[in-house]
Order: C-alpha cells, then sequence, then structure tokens
C-alpha cells in the first residue's frame, strides 16, 4: 500500500493496526520516502529462509567440529 505522507499524519493509528499485516510506503511529492512495516515479520520471513539449511545427518558434534574450522 502506498499514501501520502500528509494521510499518514491524518491517520496514523489506522496505519500502525495495518503495519501490523502489510508494508506501507509513504510518498512525499511522489517519491517513495519511507517504509512503515512489522519489526517481527523480518524476523519470521528470516526463520522461514533457514529451515532445511542444515543436512539431517549432521550430528551436533559434527556441527561443532564445522563451527571450530571456520574459526
Amino acid at each position: 500500500m502506498s499514501i501520502t505522507a500528509t494521510e499518514l499524519k491524518m491517520n496514523l493509528g489506522k496505519y500502525l493496526l495495518l503495519a501490523e499485516t502489510e508494508d506501507i510506503y509513504i510518498t512525499r511529492n511522489g517519491r517513495i520516502v519511507a517504509k512503515l512495516t512489522s519489526p517481527y515479520e523480518d524476523r519470521i520471513d528470516a526463520a522461514k529462509s533457514l529451515f532445511g539449511v542444515l543436512e539431517n545427518a549432521m550430528t551436533l558434534d559434527e556441527a561443532r567440529e564445522e563451527r571450530r574450522k571456520q574459526i
């Protein structure tokens, strides 16, 4: 959703509630100047993207050894 800075100022509470479920782009003079978004959404997406990264056959000891090699 895209709104003007003036619209945001007039209806801040409404857009704060909407930001929990969708990104809101704020424009000034026709250009996007800011993005209002939920801080928790990024964490959820990041966690979902990591699912399945490690092989199922890797043990905890093997993971620790792999980590030691990287240091």
